[in-house]
């Protein structure tokens, strides 16, 4: 889903994705652009599935979080220079949120893979999110069937497949069983 654009000697800023033309979308990481191609079916499936799990378990605990699913704007830093869409991103302080999107991190993103933005997922994402105070951070894996789950509060990645019941960390008592998510 992300290809970097290359402008010689200039450093991208959030006015940049402002000005984007309509339909577009992409992500500013420390002044380089990245734009967004459109997801595939798959992907989008797996957001539906499970921002609606995530919204189900919210509202049937009277919870105070919120989940969103791409595009939604997180600003990750005061700076503006870290713009984000996660596919997933549940927001509990908020404070966070403003008409524009997230103030700062959320406390659980997760990311479906596609293969563009693999490296995106896997690396930058992942190192920005882990610094910027996001609780937990999902990586959906479907070419590989696998979920990487990694909890930022107790220093652990766990690897999960497609078959197995994963519990959020940031929830008691939630978990999502990927054996009853059906792709077809």
């Amino acid at each position: 889903m992300h290809a970097a654009l290359t402008k010689q000697l200039d450093y991208y800023t959030i006015e940049d994705i402002y000005n984007l033309s309509y339909g577009q979308r992409a992500e500013l990481i420390d002044g380089e652009l990245y734009m967004m191609a459109t997801p595939g079916r798959v992907h989008q499936k797996f957001v539906m599935t499970l921002s609606n799990s995530i919204f189900n378990y919210i509202q049937s605990k009277n919870g105070d979080c919120e989940v969103y699913p791409a595009p939604f704007a997180v600003f990750l830093n005061a700076n503006n220079d870290i713009y984000l869409e996660p596919d997933i991103s549940v927001i509990c302080d908020t404070n966070k949120l403003t008409d524009e999107g997230c103030k700062g991190a959320p406390d659980w993103i997760i990311e479906i893979v596609s293969p563009s933005s693999r490296a995106m997922d896997y690396n930058k994402k992942l190192l920005k999110y882990g610094t910027a105070g996001v609780r937990e951070y999902w990586i959906v894996d479907p070419i590989k069937h696998r979920i990487t789950v990694y909890n930022f509060e107790h220093d652990t990645i766990e690897e999960y497949s497609f078959s197995d019941k994963i519990k959020a960390g940031i929830y008691d008592d939630f978990e999502i069983d990927f054996s009853e998510i059906n792709l077809e």
